[in-house]
């Protein structure tokens, strides 16, 4: 059977598919245990968040489902020299932003900004917690912590852009591999080239990864259906991950307004841009992004910028200015139908199995002339 595979032996699931981890607020338990309730891998982005908080967010999903699910974290937090910025530097972001705070009638943040919490002591927590599966981009974790996922069975995802850095999370000794083409929403979460000359295609990554790998390859970016998966699985890929799809889901905890937007004619153009966090991320156009672009406005380390930014998104978001907040996005959100994610993984258990159903029936292929 197409979904019989390494990678769904490996997590403990029935079906090759895990959900896409949305940091920045955007995941929740609820979309988590659905997917994980369907038969794939559901999971949370815990990006930003207390460990006191990690450890709540895994006994509410394990209130939720049985099932494998998986919890994500960055690696790495913060840039070099994020909180030891000039006044200088920020009053020059912040001047770059403030027609923008003069036009939500909101005054600019001052430093000092908070920090985020460190990935040591968020993942002591996970590790407390012990979800079944730990995901993480933005690097490599220290051995240690791997050694004690594996002490504790818990299953390694880490997350490559490039075919060097899927080697060396599988050098590292992680469990599965996910190759994330550029076609994703999110951040590019390369380590260890600069994000912008880490940019490889899915169709292109995913074999190259698969042939470089003996662990189970995760192909990501751009797979929005089951045609996405199927494509995929033809590649190597052991399973896909989905991101935006799930996003577009009522069980994420996007916004309404963001939700309802990748369902709109936006959704057909995403840009690359650095200017909402200080790390390149994929999104929707909109006019914030291509002003600040346009000017080279300077730009703070992350995760500076994006507390910048994200001192405009609550009054943005009330006011319906969706031209001055990020919404994450991925490539492919044109082809999304569906706003439950039960009606989601049906489609695209149903559509994968016919597609590959008609590869392998001999009286398919004749009628194709094949």
């Amino acid at each position: 059977m197409w979904h019989d595979t390494r990678a769904t032996r490996r997590l403990g699931v029935r079906y090759p598919i895990v959900q896409g981890p949305f940091g920045g607020g955007l995941s929740s338990p609820r979309l988590a245990a659905a997917v994980s309730n369907a038969g794939g891998l559901g999971s949370f982005g815990a990006q930003g968040i207390a460990p006191a908080r990690i450890t709540e967010v895994i006994q509410e999903i394990r209130s939720l489902t049985s099932s494998p699910f998986a919890v994500n974290l960055w690696v790495s937090t913060e840039d070099s020299g994020a909180f030891i910025q000039s006044s200088g530097s920020y009053a020059a972001a912040t001047e770059a932003l403030s027609e923008s705070f003069r036009e939500l009638d909101l005054e600019p943040p001052s430093l000092p900004v908070s920090s985020w919490p460190a990935f040591e002591d968020q993942v002591a927590g996970l590790l407390d917690a012990q979800p079944p599966v730990f995901s993480f981009i933005f690097g490599v974790p220290p051995a240690a912590v791997l050694e004690e996922c594996r002490r504790r069975d818990i299953v390694t995802i880490g997350t490559a852009t490039t075919v060097d850095e899927a080697v060396a999370l599988e050098k590292a000794g992680v469990d599965l591999v996910v190759a994330s083409g550029a076609e994703a929403g999110g951040h590019r979460p390369s380590f260890l080239r600069a994000a912008e000359l880490s940019v490889t295609g899915t169709l292109s990554l995913v074999p190259q990864v698969v042939d470089a790998l003996s662990v189970p390859v995760i192909a990501a970016g751009g797979i929005a259906d089951g045609r996405g998966v199927a494509a995929a699985l033809a590649l190597g890929a052991q399973a896909v991950q989905i991101g935006t799809a799930f996003l577009a889901c009522e069980e994420s905890n996007a916004t309404p307004a963001h939700r309802e937007a990748l369902f709109g004619p936006r959704a057909r153009d995403t840009m690359l841009t650095r200017v909402f966090t200080g790390r390149l991320a994929r999104g929707l156009r909109n006019r914030l992004a291509e002003a600040l672009e346009a000017r080279s406005a300077p730009l703070l380390p992350y995760p500076l910028q994006g507390q910048l930014i994200g001192a405009l998104r609550e009054e943005a978001l009330r006011r319906g200015r969706l031209d001055l907040v990020a919404l994450w996005s991925g490539q492919s959100a044109a082809l999304l139908r569906h706003r439950r994610a039960a009606d989601l993984f049906q489609d695209l258990l149903e559509t994968t199995g016919r597609i590959l159903g008609q590869l392998v029936e001999p009286e398919s292929l004749a009628r194709t002339g094949a």
